[in-house]
Protein backbone atom coordinates (compact mmCIF):
# COMPACT_ATOMS: atom_id res chain seq x y z
CA UNK A 1 0.00 0.00 0.00
CA UNK A 2 1.12 3.73 -0.50
CA UNK A 3 -0.31 6.47 1.38
CA UNK A 4 -0.45 9.97 -0.07
CA UNK A 5 -1.19 13.60 1.51
CA UNK A 6 -3.70 15.89 -0.46
CA UNK A 7 -5.39 18.92 0.95
CA UNK A 8 -4.81 17.60 4.52
CA UNK A 9 -6.53 14.04 3.29
CA UNK A 10 -4.29 10.74 3.80
CA UNK A 11 -5.11 8.14 1.38
CA UNK A 12 -3.99 4.93 0.54
CA UNK A 13 -3.95 3.53 -2.80
CA UNK A 14 -2.78 -0.19 -3.49
CA UNK A 15 0.46 -0.69 -4.39
CA UNK A 16 1.25 -2.04 -8.04
CA UNK A 17 3.98 -4.81 -6.64
CA UNK A 18 4.40 -7.54 -8.42
CA UNK A 19 1.88 -10.57 -8.37
CA UNK A 20 2.82 -13.60 -6.17
CA UNK A 21 3.84 -16.25 -8.91
CA UNK A 22 3.67 -19.25 -6.35
CA UNK A 23 0.74 -21.01 -7.76
CA UNK A 24 -2.20 -21.72 -5.96
CA UNK A 25 -2.34 -25.14 -3.99
CA UNK A 26 -5.55 -26.14 -5.30
CA UNK A 27 -4.04 -25.91 -9.05
CA UNK A 28 -0.99 -27.58 -8.73
CA UNK A 29 -0.86 -30.84 -10.94
CA UNK A 30 -0.72 -34.06 -9.09
CA UNK A 31 2.66 -35.85 -9.28
CA UNK A 32 3.20 -37.76 -12.29
CA UNK A 33 3.58 -41.30 -11.44
CA UNK A 34 5.21 -43.67 -13.96
CA UNK A 35 3.93 -47.16 -13.78
CA UNK A 36 5.63 -50.36 -15.26
CA UNK A 37 2.81 -51.80 -17.79
CA UNK A 38 1.98 -55.40 -16.66
CA UNK A 39 3.23 -58.14 -19.42
CA UNK A 40 -0.06 -59.11 -21.54
CA UNK A 41 -1.25 -62.26 -20.14
CA UNK A 42 -0.19 -65.21 -22.60
CA UNK A 43 -3.58 -66.60 -24.40
CA UNK A 44 -4.76 -69.92 -22.80
CA UNK A 45 -3.95 -72.88 -24.73
CA UNK A 46 -6.80 -74.72 -26.85
CA UNK A 47 -9.01 -77.38 -24.82
CA UNK A 48 -7.46 -80.82 -25.13
CA UNK A 49 -10.80 -82.77 -24.26
CA UNK A 50 -10.93 -84.56 -27.79
CA UNK A 51 -6.95 -86.15 -27.02
CA UNK A 52 -8.23 -87.42 -23.75
CA UNK A 53 -10.56 -89.50 -25.48
CA UNK A 54 -8.79 -90.62 -28.63
CA UNK A 55 -6.19 -91.71 -26.54
CA UNK A 56 -8.26 -93.55 -23.98
CA UNK A 57 -10.18 -95.08 -26.89
CA UNK A 58 -7.40 -96.10 -29.04
CA UNK A 59 -5.41 -98.05 -26.40
CA UNK A 60 -8.87 -99.22 -24.55
CA UNK A 61 -9.51 -101.17 -27.98
CA UNK A 62 -6.19 -102.39 -28.00
CA UNK A 63 -6.15 -103.96 -24.58
CA UNK A 64 -9.83 -105.27 -25.74
CA UNK A 65 -8.49 -106.94 -29.31
CA UNK A 66 -5.63 -108.63 -27.28
CA UNK A 67 -7.13 -109.75 -24.45
CA UNK A 68 -9.81 -111.70 -26.98
CA UNK A 69 -7.03 -112.77 -29.34
CA UNK A 70 -5.40 -114.71 -26.45
CA UNK A 71 -8.26 -116.24 -25.20
CA UNK A 72 -9.17 -117.37 -28.02
CA UNK A 73 -6.05 -118.79 -28.77
CA UNK A 74 -3.59 -119.66 -25.54
CA UNK A 75 -6.53 -120.15 -23.04
CA UNK A 76 -5.29 -123.46 -21.56
CA UNK A 77 -2.04 -124.32 -23.42
CA UNK A 78 1.66 -123.56 -22.78
CA UNK A 79 3.23 -120.12 -22.71
CA UNK A 80 4.84 -119.28 -25.88
CA UNK A 81 8.07 -117.48 -26.03
CA UNK A 82 8.98 -114.39 -28.01
CA UNK A 83 11.58 -112.06 -28.36
CA UNK A 84 14.25 -114.83 -27.40
CA UNK A 85 12.60 -115.36 -24.14
CA UNK A 86 12.31 -111.72 -23.36
CA UNK A 87 8.58 -112.13 -23.30
CA UNK A 88 5.81 -115.59 -22.90
CA UNK A 89 2.23 -114.96 -23.57
CA UNK A 90 -0.14 -117.32 -21.59
CA UNK A 91 -3.55 -116.49 -20.20
CA UNK A 92 -3.90 -116.17 -16.29
CA UNK A 93 -7.47 -114.69 -14.98
CA UNK A 94 -6.61 -112.12 -12.74
CA UNK A 95 -9.46 -111.25 -9.72
CA UNK A 96 -6.75 -109.09 -8.12
CA UNK A 97 -5.12 -105.36 -9.53
CA UNK A 98 -2.66 -104.56 -11.76
CA UNK A 99 0.14 -106.84 -11.65
CA UNK A 100 -2.16 -109.47 -9.52
CA UNK A 101 -2.37 -107.20 -6.55
CA UNK A 102 -4.83 -107.21 -3.64
CA UNK A 103 -6.62 -110.52 -5.01
CA UNK A 104 -9.92 -111.30 -3.74
CA UNK A 105 -11.10 -107.41 -3.33
CA UNK A 106 -12.35 -108.14 -7.57
CA UNK A 107 -15.88 -105.29 -6.42
CA UNK A 108 -13.97 -103.28 -4.68
CA UNK A 109 -11.15 -102.54 -7.20
CA UNK A 110 -13.97 -102.35 -9.52
CA UNK A 111 -15.68 -99.28 -8.10
CA UNK A 112 -12.35 -97.84 -7.95
CA UNK A 113 -11.89 -97.66 -11.46
CA UNK A 114 -15.08 -96.43 -11.47
CA UNK A 115 -14.35 -93.71 -9.81
CA UNK A 116 -10.67 -92.94 -11.10
CA UNK A 117 -12.91 -92.74 -15.03
CA UNK A 118 -15.68 -90.84 -13.61
CA UNK A 119 -12.98 -87.83 -11.90
CA UNK A 120 -10.61 -88.41 -15.48
CA UNK A 121 -14.11 -87.47 -17.62
CA UNK A 122 -14.36 -84.46 -14.82
CA UNK A 123 -10.94 -83.35 -14.69
CA UNK A 124 -10.89 -83.40 -19.08
CA UNK A 125 -12.88 -80.32 -18.94
CA UNK A 126 -10.25 -78.10 -18.02
CA UNK A 127 -7.42 -79.77 -19.86
CA UNK A 128 -5.71 -77.13 -21.98
CA UNK A 129 -1.92 -79.42 -21.98
CA UNK A 130 -1.38 -82.02 -24.33
CA UNK A 131 1.22 -83.93 -22.24
CA UNK A 132 -1.74 -84.23 -19.41
CA UNK A 133 -4.24 -85.40 -22.29
CA UNK A 134 -2.09 -87.84 -23.51
CA UNK A 135 -1.49 -89.18 -19.62
CA UNK A 136 -4.84 -89.21 -18.54
CA UNK A 137 -6.01 -90.49 -21.67
CA UNK A 138 -3.89 -93.75 -21.39
CA UNK A 139 -4.98 -93.45 -17.32
CA UNK A 140 -8.27 -94.02 -18.58
CA UNK A 141 -8.14 -96.51 -20.75
CA UNK A 142 -6.04 -98.96 -18.78
CA UNK A 143 -8.94 -98.33 -16.02
CA UNK A 144 -11.83 -98.59 -18.39
CA UNK A 145 -9.87 -101.96 -20.24
CA UNK A 146 -9.71 -103.74 -16.84
CA UNK A 147 -13.24 -102.55 -15.75
CA UNK A 148 -14.70 -103.90 -18.69
CA UNK A 149 -13.36 -107.39 -18.05
CA UNK A 150 -15.03 -107.08 -14.60
CA UNK A 151 -18.33 -106.54 -16.11
CA UNK A 152 -18.64 -108.53 -18.64
CA UNK A 153 -16.00 -111.49 -17.89
CA UNK A 154 -17.09 -114.45 -15.80
CA UNK A 155 -18.28 -114.37 -13.24
CA UNK A 156 -19.39 -110.98 -14.05
CA UNK A 157 -21.05 -108.45 -12.22
CA UNK A 158 -18.20 -106.91 -10.85
CA UNK A 159 -16.88 -109.43 -10.19
CA UNK A 160 -15.13 -110.77 -13.42
CA UNK A 161 -11.31 -111.74 -13.78
CA UNK A 162 -9.30 -109.51 -15.97
CA UNK A 163 -7.33 -111.17 -18.56
CA UNK A 164 -3.65 -110.74 -17.80
CA UNK A 165 -1.64 -111.75 -20.84
CA UNK A 166 2.00 -110.85 -20.52
CA UNK A 167 5.09 -112.49 -18.37
CA UNK A 168 8.29 -110.65 -18.86
CA UNK A 169 11.52 -113.00 -18.43
CA UNK A 170 9.90 -115.92 -17.71
CA UNK A 171 6.98 -118.00 -17.77
CA UNK A 172 3.89 -117.74 -15.19
CA UNK A 173 5.06 -114.45 -13.80
CA UNK A 174 8.54 -116.27 -12.32
CA UNK A 175 10.41 -113.27 -13.83
CA UNK A 176 7.75 -110.79 -13.29
CA UNK A 177 4.19 -110.35 -12.32
CA UNK A 178 1.42 -111.09 -15.31
CA UNK A 179 0.24 -107.98 -17.11
CA UNK A 180 -1.83 -107.20 -19.78
CA UNK A 181 -2.17 -103.72 -22.02
CA UNK A 182 -4.56 -102.08 -19.97
CA UNK A 183 -2.38 -102.45 -17.09
CA UNK A 184 0.87 -101.08 -19.05
CA UNK A 185 -1.44 -97.56 -20.34
CA UNK A 186 -2.03 -97.07 -16.60
CA UNK A 187 1.69 -96.78 -15.30
CA UNK A 188 2.84 -95.23 -18.16
CA UNK A 189 0.45 -92.89 -18.17
CA UNK A 190 0.75 -92.01 -14.58
CA UNK A 191 3.92 -92.02 -14.92
CA UNK A 192 3.82 -89.28 -17.62
CA UNK A 193 1.37 -87.12 -15.19
CA UNK A 194 4.51 -87.08 -12.61
CA UNK A 195 7.33 -86.35 -14.73
CA UNK A 196 5.07 -83.40 -15.78
CA UNK A 197 4.07 -82.17 -12.43
CA UNK A 198 8.33 -82.19 -11.09
CA UNK A 199 8.45 -80.18 -14.51
CA UNK A 200 6.12 -77.52 -13.34
CA UNK A 201 3.61 -78.23 -16.14
CA UNK A 202 0.21 -78.01 -15.22
CA UNK A 203 -3.09 -79.62 -16.82
CA UNK A 204 -4.45 -76.53 -17.87
CA UNK A 205 -1.56 -75.33 -20.23
CA UNK A 206 0.21 -73.28 -17.76
CA UNK A 207 4.21 -73.47 -15.41
CA UNK A 208 4.14 -73.33 -12.28
CA UNK A 209 7.38 -70.97 -12.97
CA UNK A 210 5.46 -68.60 -14.98
CA UNK A 211 3.14 -68.05 -12.03
CA UNK A 212 5.97 -67.92 -9.96
CA UNK A 213 7.61 -65.23 -11.79
CA UNK A 214 4.13 -62.95 -12.06
CA UNK A 215 3.55 -63.42 -8.46
CA UNK A 216 7.40 -62.24 -7.71
CA UNK A 217 6.67 -59.05 -10.14
CA UNK A 218 3.63 -57.79 -8.36
CA UNK A 219 5.05 -58.43 -5.14
CA UNK A 220 8.15 -55.63 -6.53
CA UNK A 221 5.66 -53.36 -8.55
CA UNK A 222 3.57 -53.24 -5.14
Amino acid sequence: MTSTVENGVVSTEPSHSEPDTEPDAAEVAPETVQETPEEPAKPLPKRRVGWVFAVAVVFWAIDLVTKNLVVANLEGKEPVKILGGLVYLQVIRNPGAAFSMATGMTWVLALVALAVVIAIVWLSRRLRSIGWAIGLGLVLAGATGNLTDRIFRAPGGLQGHVVDFISAFAPNGKGFAIFNIADSAICVGGALIVLLSLLGKDYDGTSTKDKKKVEKTREEQA
